[in-house]
Formats: C-alpha cells, sequence, structure tokens
C-alpha cells in the first residue's frame, strides 16, 4: 500500500530549516516531500501523530510540531546511521482510523528491517504499533515505561489498551513488561493480573537502585513504549499528568539507550509530552536528547546472536538439585550480557525459537548457582507452555 495516503510532509520551509544547519542531526536527515517515498537504504524513520482522542490531554497531540524544533539541533556522534523523517500520520476522521493508518505504516517498515521512531500524541498509540505487528503474524515482547499498568477494564483507551492487546484474537503477545511502575498509582487486581500471565512489573525504586537491571527487558523487547508521565515534574513540566517522582533526565536517557542498542528492538514509541504546560522547551529538549541516545544506541548495537555462533560466547549450565533441571546460561566475550536458554516443545519452533534464549544478568546465573530457579527462567517456561 502507498504509504503517502498516511503521511503528510512537514512544512516545507522547517525542512529547510532543518538541513541548511551544518554538521547537525538535521543536515544529516533525508525529509519526506510529499513525493513518492523511496525507503530502500534507510534504518530509521521518524513518524508524528497528531492524536490525543485516546487519552486524557488533548494539547499532546501538538508534540510532532515541537520535537524536531529541539532533535535537529543537536550533533550525531555517529557516522553512517541513515534517517529519514516521513513527517505526521495523517490524523483520522475517527480515533480507530489513526490507529489504522499507524498500523499499515509500522507494518510496512518494520517488514522492511526499518525501525520507526514515533512520537505522539497520547499513549494509546502503542495499540496502534502492536497492530502493525500483527500483520507480521510473529510472537513479540512488548516493554512500556510508565508509572502505571494501563490494563484497566474502564476509562479511556489509554488506561484500557493494554486489555486490548492482552485479549486481542489471534495473539502474538508473548511477553509483556512494565519498567519504572510507582505503588501508589497501581491496582492491586491489576497487579495480580499481571503475576497470573506471568507478566513482568519493575518498579520504579529498583531501578533507580541498579538502572542496569532494566537493560536485559529492553534487549528481550521488539516494541518499547516511553510514557513520558514516567519522569517526574522538574524534568518533564509539559506532560499530561504532572507528579513529583519518576526518572531523572539521565535515566530516562540511558533507557532510550539501552532500547537503541538492543538487537532485538524494531520499533520504539514516546507519548504523552504537551507543549501547552512545557517550560521554555525543557520537556521538549528532554525528549530530542532521549531520541539521540536512542539513535546513538542504535548506532552502536553489538550484532550479537548466541544462537548463531559460539566461538564468542562461553556456555555455563548449572544443575537445581530440587527441580533436576539442567540450567544453560550464555556469556559473551564481548559484551559480557548473558542469557539462558529455556526448552521448548520441537514442534513448536517456529513459534518461539525467538524466545528460547532470553537475556539476564550476572544475578540470575548467581541464584541458579545457589540453588534457585530464577524467576524470569520460570515465568518464560509456564508462558511457552501457557500458548502451545
Amino acid at each position: 500500500m502507498d504509504l503517502s495516503l498516511f503521511l503528510a510532509p512537514l512544512d516545507g520551509q522547517k525542512i529547510i530549516d532543518y538541513s541548511s544547519q551544518k554538521n547537525t542531526l538535521g543536515s544529516t536527515t533525508a525529509f519526506y516531500k510529499g513525493d513518492d517515498i523511496d525507503l530502500k537504504g534507510f534504518q530509521i524513520a521518524i513518524i508524528g501523530v497528531n492524536e490525543s482522542r485516546g487519552g486524557n490531554m488533548e494539547s499532546v497531540q501538538d508534540s510532532p510540531l515541537f520535537f524536531r524544533d529541539y532533535l535537529y539541533n543537536l550533533y550525531p556522534s555517529w557516522k553512517g546511521l541513515s534517517i529519514l523523517d516521513l513527517g505526521n500520520i495523517i490524523r483520522g476522521n475517527e480515533l480507530s482510523d489513526t490507529y489504522y493508518a499507524l498500523a499499515e505504516v509500522i507494518f510496512q517498515l518494520v517488514s522492511k528491517n526499518i525501525i520507526p521512531v514515533v512520537i505522539g500524541g497520547s499513549n494509546d498509540l502503542a495499540w496502534g504499533i502492536y497492530k502493525g505487528y500483527e500483520r507480521l503474524e510473529q510472537m513479540v515482547n512488548f516493554v512500556s515505561i510508565d508509572r502505571k499498568i494501563d490494563l484497566y477494564e474502564e476509562g479511556t483507551k489509554n488506561d484500557t489498551y493494554l486489555r486490548d492487546i492482552v485479549l486481542s484474537n489471534p495473539n502474538y503477545l508473548f511477553n509483556y513488561t512494565n519498567l519504572g511502575s510507582q505503588a501508589y498509582y497501581l491496582d492491586p487486581e491489576i497487579e495480580d493480573l499481571l503475576d497470573k500471565l506471568y507478566f513482568e512489573n519493575i518498579r520504579l525504586g529498583a531501578i533507580q537502585t541498579d538502572k542496569t537491571i532494566s537493560e536485559p527487558y529492553l534487549r528481550n523487547a521488539d516494541i518499547v513504549s516511553f510514557d513520558l508521565n514516567a519522569i517526574r515534574q522538574a524534568e518533564v513540566p509539559g506532560t499530561s499528568f504532572a507528579s513529583p517522582n519518576g526518572f531523572f533526565g539521565n535515566e530516562a536517557c540511558q533507557l532510550a539507550r539501552y532500547s537503541g542498542i538492543s538487537d532485538k528492538v524494531s520499533s520504539i514509541g514516546f507519548f504523552e509530552s504537551s507543549p501547552e504546560y512545557d517550560l521554555n522547551g525543557q520537556t521538549f529538549s528532554l525528549l530530542a536528547q532521549m531520541i539521540w541516545h536512542f539513535l546513538d544506541g542504535f548506532a552502536n548495537r553489538k550484532k550479537e546472536s548466541p544462537l548463531s555462533s559460539d566461538k564468542n560466547y562461553t556456555q555455563y549450565k548449572v544443575m537445581l538439585s530440587q527441580s533436576n533441571e539442567e540450567l544453560i546460561f550464555i556469556k559473551s566475550n564481548k559484551s559480557d550480557r548473558w542469557w539462558m536458554k529455556v526448552p521448548y516443545p520441537p514442534s513448536k519452533r517456529i513459534k518461539f525459537e525467538r524466545h528460547h534464549l532470553v537475556p539476564c544478568d550476572y544475578n540470575d546465573y548467581q541464584k541458579a548457582m545457589n540453588d534457585e530457579m530464577p524467576d524470569l527462567w520460570f515465568k518464560t517456561y509456564h508462558k511457552i507452555n501457557i500458548l502451545t
């Protein structure tokens, strides 16, 4: 399908302004100008979505008009990264029309190994991103970075979109993880539901104590959705929900970089920034820096694939006494990153092979050495058996 049906190019003068600033990110980015779209050779596609009807604040729909002014003034630290700015998704007559347009664009880009960087708009646009992956008919892992978990039965689409993903049929969600939740925003019934589904919820305090614990979850993600309400108000005054607690700006940038450096992440979205409540461009400066860190991470991907080669990896086997289960861990000799193997039925190889090798960290290996079953292994094993 012709992507130009769904996309509106940026104002011509804006493109000239961004492109003319020597050595900046804007001068090295290609811009869609309303002509035929040739995606060949591009690695990253930046897309704005002027949509807020699924959320709680109308002004977030204007965010795509602002973030580029800050992003394209930054200087890249990398070379050879091919970026295309596709302008903005045309807002549909109905909210469902916008989801459809976003899903079609996501499908077309991901199927061509181009990573969409989506700037909203409201957080429910992650539903449109997920619908694009349904077209691929591939089991995916979804990671949200949010102060709460949007699994409610009632409310705006912003509050319920995760439930729609979980209940969609056919369902291609293998695993869901939320990073940065804050206990006072969590419904206990939703936490119980996460446990029953063997999904993960990593609290803000745990990540701020050791932010590296978030890296394996992002390394295992296909889709990353970053709600800027997960960041404290002092850092981002222009969001749809002001909160005194949350991630600091440098922590948000580190999470974005972990997402970029992950060999598996194939799309990312940043949502809920509001120009109406921003102060001196602070929110959009941080958003631009987060996108910059994602791009920098992508430019430094390790391209590690323990399944394809063993010469750069060390394998460790641990036998647990109580379960008689042999756990196999793999460590990269190049990056010191860890994975563990989780068995799956041989007849389900095609469906689960991508989830057979689970990113983990040294602490999981230490647990096994202490004769403890790592939670991550247990949950992944049970998910595979439930889905079979």
